[in-house]
This record gives C-alpha cells, sequence and structure tokens, in this order.
C-alpha cells in the first residue's frame, strides 16, 4: 500500500506489475447473457443499462482488433509511453465455446502494445474447461477474472433479478483464484432493500475472499431501467446518499476489506442525461481526494479494522 494514498490502488498495482502506466480499454465481444437470452431471465438485472458504460469506440460490429486499435488511437493522444488492457467488458465474456472465446481474448493479445486482459463475467458462467484455459494464459499475460457478485445478500440478489447466490459467487472465486488466476469483485453500494449496517456486515464477507482486486461504486439509477420505476414506486427502499454520506460510508467498507486488496474503483459516474439519481456533478478526482481526507481525518486506512482470514 502507497503511505500517500491509504489504500491499495489499481492503477499502482498495475504499474507494478506491468513496469509502466497501464489504460484499460473497453472491448465489446459480441457476447449475450444467460440473464437476457432466456436460459436463466429475460430481464436482465434490473439496474443494468450497459449504454451507461459502453465508450463510443466499443461496437460489437467491428473486429476485437478493430475496437483496440481505435481505443489506442483515443488514449495515445492523451498518454505516451502507455501500455493498454483489453478489457472485456460489456455483458457477459465466458458466455460462449471456449473456441470462440480463446478466438476473442487471443485476437486481442495479439494487438501491439495489448500486454492482458480483464474478463468481466457471472459466477455461473466459469467452466472448468476454461479456468483450465486461463490459468495457462495467465502464466505468460496479465489476466484478471471480474465477477459481478454485486451484494452479499441473496434477498438483494434475488430482487434485482440477478440470477446466482452470494454463495455460487464464493464458490467460483475460490475455484478460479486456487489456478492461480487474478480474481477481481464487482459489488454496488445502496441497492434497494439494504442500509447501511447491512452493507457493512457484506463488506466483512467479501473480506475473507481470495480476490486481488475489488471494485465497488454508489447505485445509480439510470432511466428506462427496471430499477428507475422501482426507486420512484418506493424510494423509501433505498439510501438516499448525500456525497458526504456516501464518502463516510465507502471509508466504513474499505477500513474492513483485506489490506492486500487492490481497488480498482469505488464511485461511477455515466453519462449526462442518463443518470437519473444521484447527480454530484463533481469531476472524478475530487471523490478519490475526499475519500483520502475521510481517512486521513480518522487516522485510518484500507483493512485498519480487518477481521482477518
Amino acid at each position: 500500500m502507497e503511505n500517500n494514498t491509504l489504500y491499495n490502488s489499481f492503477n499502482a498495482f498495475v504499474r507494478s506489475r506491468l513496469g509502466c502506466k497501464v489504460q484499460k480499454i473497453s472491448v465489446n465481444g459480441g457476447f449475450s447473457c444467460p440473464n437476457r437470452d432466456g436460459k436463466i431471465s429475460t430481464g436482465g438485472c434490473t439496474f443494468c443499462s450497459n449504454a451507461a458504460f459502453t465508450p463510443s469506440y466499443c461496437n460489437a460490429q467491428d473486429s476485437v482488433k478493430e475496437q483496440l486499435d481505435k481505443g489506442i488511437r483515443f488514449f495515445s493522444h492523451k498518454y505516451t509511453d502507455c501500455r493498454y488492457l483489453a478489457y472485456f467488458q460489456s455483458y457477459t465474456n465466458t458466455y460462449a465455446p471456449l473456441d470462440r472465446l480463446r478466438q476473442a481474448y487471443e485476437s486481442a493479445l495479439q494487438v501491439d502494445g495489448v500486454k492482458g486482459l480483464i474478463i468481466s463475467t457471472r459466477p455461473d458462467c466459469m467452466s472448468d474447461e476454461l479456468t483450465d484455459y486461463l490459468s495457462h494464459l495467465s502464466e505468460k499475460y496479465f489476466v484478471l477474472v471480474e465477477f459481478g457478485v454485486e451484494s452479499a445478500d441473496n434477498t438483494t440478489l434475488r430482487r434485482i433479478n440477478r440470477g446466482h447466490t452470494f454463495e455460487q459467487a464464493c464458490e467460483t472465486i475460490c475455484k478460479v483464484s486456487s489456478k492461480g488466476i487474478m480474481t477481481g469483485a464487482h459489488l454496488i453500494l445502496g441497492l434497494p432493500g439494504e442500509d447501511e449496517n447491512n452493507i457493512l456486515s457484506q463488506a466483512d464477507a467479501i473480506a475473507q475472499l481470495p480476490l486481488t482486486t475489488i471494485k465497488l461504486h454508489q447505485l445509480q439509477i439510470i432511466e428506462n431501467t427496471p430499477i428507475e420505476r422501482e426507486f420512484r414506486e418506493k424510494p423509501q427502499d433505498f439510501i438516499h446518499f448525500t456525497i458526504d454520506s456516501y464518502i463516510s460510508l465507502l471509508a466504513d467498507y474499505i477500513e474492513r476489506l483485506n489490506p492486500a486488496f487492490v481497488i480498482d474503483r469505488f464511485v461511477t459516474q455515466s453519462p449526462n442525461g442518463m443518470v437519473l439519481w444521484p447527480c454530484w456533478g463533481i469531476k472524478s478526482y475530487r471523490y478519490v481526494s475526499m475519500l483520502q481526507a475521510e481517512l486521513a481525518k480518522r487516522g485510518t486506512c484500507q483493512g485498519s479494522t480487518f477481521k482477518g482470514l
């Protein structure tokens, strides 16, 4: 952990692994999701809107190489001497036959400047065959499999139509990690029906998992999603964060985490015009400085109240 950050940052972690500045480039591999195509459900998760986080250069009609080339051109104007991670982000990026997955991943790794993969998926879409393949791939490349866990509360997972349990997430994370593959977990703070005590008890459970990275963010209500209707009909079921109350809860959460975890993100900002709530309207770097200030004021840091494995 860097002394001046009070938590393990993803940028510092990747730089230490690869020896240079690294930028993620999102890739749409054209995959579907079992929560949309009828295998589990057809409605998808109630909060989900891929348009809210998909960059303009990320088009499934283009090949993986074409998308990465566009992304590299975009970021090369901002950064020099930079390397890249292909971030398979949209939908479920392990939900296809292994031959198709292998073709997509290896196409990305053949692009000049790409040093590894981040693969976003669900805990119920990780076959043993794929795990073995990624284990071998990780011997040569940076490979991080990021699982959408979202909540450690099964009541919440049912309410948001997630289609898997927390126990399934734990089992899969343990299995994949045991093969030497870096694992990540994505969680949303403030899902309907959860209060702050519930969220913090979940942090204790998450802290026991063999994770490399963790990605946190506040619930955003995106227009034209099922959760927007629920938010309008039952606003009392949601935590109405202010930016200060969210930063305070976030500090409480981070204090409980394993100090070895790498924190990839703790806030998100979808494009203007898509977000109904919350609309805090400040730049990303301000969230970082606010969290740093809150931890410094307390005299704490990531893992300061971690209960141990």
